[in-house]
């Protein structure tokens, strides 16, 4: 196939976006598709032109006001139309698409060709942590109208799944994400490092990912205190300075990858993740594939990701006191955390990205084909609209509540 792939973000960015697009590339490249990658600029110099087989393709673009590593591509729906025009793909992949996507449908649309839509960032949810909530009702319009233009659109989660059906979104379909359990093992852990972020010996809680205000990471001041423990936070981003400030006993370890991350994250004893606005939530698959329990809020991907009382715990959006309650209750319990640790790495095996990229592929073979989506089965409990169960620990005790809506 000749497939063109529309990246919202790409290299040298690296979030969950790109880290999604490398992997379909690898796959592609393998089966020796070919693939045009058309991406924001960058300022970086050393940047590839070529990046597993694709050739990327550059439009001028601006950095993003606050955010200056992140860049907005510039020009209009007919610069897009010339490109894949001269290209002819069979297909085009709008990854997260949202100002460049929104263009890009546009021109596949005008030109007949079929799209695949990855609904991967929840863009109007930013609005209000960003300080702009007028905007949000606005950016809801924006991606209604992407996803009902493109030909399908493939969420990661039932969460999302949900939201944009909720949204008179009816074309929609599962595709989930793939985790490396080579890369991310439990033998990755490493006493050293442990030694050189908890020097006195403190069992770790860790977190990973971008350092922005939809992140939430202000949040895990909570567990500050949480005695016996030491607070990691890996990644960079533009809250780093403010976060420094926040969380004075954490240790910052700054942006890591390949197997240094690989390497920290199998060395926590606990992750955790307090963002509400995850669509899936990679660093969550990471975490349970080095054999690392989650507290994770319960909205969005981690619903699909953290089984209660079995590989983690969910908290309620918000409830920073039911945070630190489930950090004290698996930092405190060592058979506990050992035992979520065992069935965390058991639930990812198998979730390999050669399946999940041959599962995209057959997705672009029925949109070139015309081939109807198969409609996913009935919403499991836990997703929008449903009610579940939450248990939460008590002491020796476990009690059980049962919640409705979008969170739990």
């Amino acid at each position: 196939m000749r497939i063109a792939i529309v990246a919202e973000s790409f290299l040298p960015l690296m979030n969950g976006v790109t880290h999604s697009i490398l992997r379909v590339l690898e796959h592609l490249q393998e089966r020796g598709d070919e693939v045009l990658v058309i991406a924001p600029s960058t300022s970086d110099a050393d940047v590839l032109d070529v990046v597993h087989g694709a050739f990327v393709h550059r439009l001028p673009s601006v950095p993003l006001a606050g955010y200056t590593n992140v860049r907005v591509a510039l020009g209009g729906v007919y610069r897009v139309k010339r490109i894949l025009a001269d290209y002819a793909p069979d297909v085009v992949h709008l990854a997260s698409p949202f100002v460049l996507g929104w263009r890009a449908a546009q021109a596949a649309h005008q030109l007949g060709i079929p799209t695949v839509a990855i609904y991967q960032t929840e863009v109007p949810s930013y609005a209000a942590r960003y300080g702009v909530p007028f905007l949000e009702n606005w950016a809801w319009n924006r991606v209604e109208n992407i996803h009902l233009l493109a030909s399908r659109t493939l969420v990661p989660s039932t969460f999302a799944l949900n939201q944009l059906r909720g949204r008179g979104i009816l074309r929609v379909g599962m595709w989930r994400r793939g985790v490396d359990t080579a890369r991310f093992a439990p033998e990755k852990r490493d006493d050293g490092w442990r030694a050189s972020v908890a020097p006195g010996g403190e069992r770790i809680i860790g977190y990973v990912g971008r350092l922005a205000v939809e992140k939430q990471v202000e949040d895990l001041a909570v567990l500050a205190d949480v005695p016996g423990t030491r607070l990691v936070i890996v990644g960079g981003g533009p809250q780093r300075s403010a976060l420094e400030e926040a969380l004075p006993n954490a240790v910052f370890t700054g942006f890591l990858g390949g197997e240094e991350l690989a390497r920290a994250v199998a060395s926590f004893d606990l992750f955790v993740h307090p963002g509400e606005f995850e669509t899936f939530c990679q660093t969550i698959q990471e975490a349970m594939a080095s054999g690392v329990p989650v507290v994770a809020t319960g909205r969005g991907g981690p619903l699909d990701l953290v089984e209660n009382s079995r590989t983690g715990w969910l908290y309620e959006p918000g409830d920073l006191a039911g945070l630190r309650r489930h950090v004290v209750d698996l930092m405190g319990d060592d058979a506990k955390r050992r035992a979520f640790a065992a069935a965390a790495y058991a639930s990812v095996q198998g979730r390999t990205w050669p399946a999940l990229c041959a599962e995209l592929v057959r997705h672009y073979k029925d949109v070139i084909a015309g081939t109807p989506l198969v409609e996913p089965g009935p919403t499991p409990a836990g997703s929008p609209g449903r009610a579940c169960e939450v248990r939460e620990p008590v002491g020796n005790e476990t009690k059980t509540t049962r919640t409705q809506g979008a969170t739990l």
